[in-house]
């Protein structure tokens, strides 16, 4: 069928994950009938949104964090409702373009599910810490030991037992392995590009959270908007359109309108994009797409530019910012200090967890162990066990 005026051309259907049950990509590690109603997709889905790692989430930070005596930020983002954004984006470009829209969903919702307390400030720490024993923190591989193992939830199976193309997409959809490396990773077609709904999980987590950091930081202060609009000329494009389209609008309300605009305009390019690049591949099954010479999911130069240009700003007058600094410098030390002193006394580690020394290591096992806790909760230990 052709598409409506307006309406943009689905790719060709091989090109999507199918999602039959007797496909390869549907098959588990503990095999299940399959369910009367839904997907195998849908139902993976379902499993990350009732995992405890996924409430887990509103308890973790997305870029802010806050010092013991600081208020609580309401309307900040945490990690939880940044990947509710990205869920929704990813969903959307997976119907507009003809791909697996359970699947983009399942990916989008697990894609941070790994990450530690104190957003990325905590991951550098907690690698940090693991570096002085041959070790290394990754919170997609994290994500992975999440699904397949930490979760308990069935009498059945340890882990949530997901699909193979969803934990392929938690291991892959941000960063590619080469084939002959990472031995533990041979199931997940190594040295292959992940489908296109693992690809654009990671622009749509770009997109997602490029424009809520420029909201947030207005917001909070830490940006001024005449920096803003100095900086990113496409920003300045937008705001004016919406102050010339709503001249008596609040100025935070033409902020908004602005970044509805900006963020459209992001995730329409991306789309006309993979589109474009799908073309001129050529591709028309899932395979052409593993093996293409580069990943497919991409924005135009032009728009490349820009969210780079974004990107930079970002880092610079946000994220390592001086208002930023004090927070980031507490954060380490709490994730260090705790990691030292569970590595001296086990004992303070839940049984589950020192169960788990024994295969795992000492090392490993505190890092996991931190790696769950929320903000609030590691503040807490941290108090208790000397930290101040």
């Amino acid at each position: 069928m052709a598409p409506k005026v307006g309406q943009r051309a689905h790719l060709p259907p091989g090109i999507a994950v199918c999602g039959d049950a007797s496909g390869p990509l549907t098959e588990r590690a503990w095999p299940e009938p399959p369910h009367a109603y839904r997907s195998a997709f849908a139902r993976d889905a379902a499993r990350i949104l009732h995992a405890r790692a996924f409430r887990r989430l509103a308890g973790k930070t997305q870029v802010f964090t806050r010092l013991p005596a600081d208020p609580p930020g309401d309307h900040v983002r945490s990690r939880l409702t940044h990947t509710l954004e990205v869920t929704q984006i990813s969903r959307t470009l997976a119907v507009a373009l003809g791909l697996n829209a359970e699947l983009a969903e399942a990916l989008a919702l697990a894609h941070d599910i790994g990450h530690p307390p104190f957003g990325h400030a905590g991951e550098k720490a907690l690698d940090h810490a693991l570096r002085a024993y041959g070790l290394s923190f990754d919170h997609n591989l994290h994500a992975l030991r999440i699904v397949t193992w930490f979760e308990e939830r069935y009498p059945a199976f340890r882990g949530l037992n997901l699909t193979l193309a969803v934990r392929e997409g938690i291991v892959k959809h941000s960063r590619d392995y080469p084939a002959g490396e990472h031995q533990e990773l041979a199931e997940y077609f190594p040295g292959e590009f992940p489908p296109l709904e693992a690809q654009l999980i990671d622009l749509a987590d770009e997109v997602a959270y490029l424009t809520a950091d420029l909201d947030d930081g207005l917001d909070s202060g830490i940006l001024n908007l005449r920096e803003v609009r100095e900086a990113l000329p496409l920003f300045r494009s937008f705001h004016d359109a919406a102050l010339g389209a709503f001249p008596k609008a609040a100025p935070r309300l033409a902020v908004y309108e602005a970044l509805r605009r900006l963020l459209n305009a992001l995730v329409t390019d991306l789309a006309d994009e993979v589109r474009a690049r799908v073309a001129e591949l050529d591709a028309v099954a899932l395979h052409d797409i593993r093996r293409a010479p580069n990943r497919i999911a991409g924005l135009s130069r032009e728009m490349e530019s820009a969210r780079a240009a974004a990107k930079e700003f970002l880092y610079a007058r946000l994220y390592n910012s001086p208002e930023m600094e004090e927070l980031h410098a507490h954060a380490e030390r709490v994730v260090q200090e705790l990691f030292a002193a569970l590595m001296a006394k086990p004992a303070l580690m839940p049984e589950d967890h020192q169960a788990q020394i024994l295969t795992e290591g000492l090392s490993r096992t505190v890092a996991d162990y931190i790696a769950g806790m929320t903000d609030g909760f590691i503040e807490q230990l941290w108090a208790r066990h000397g930290g101040r």
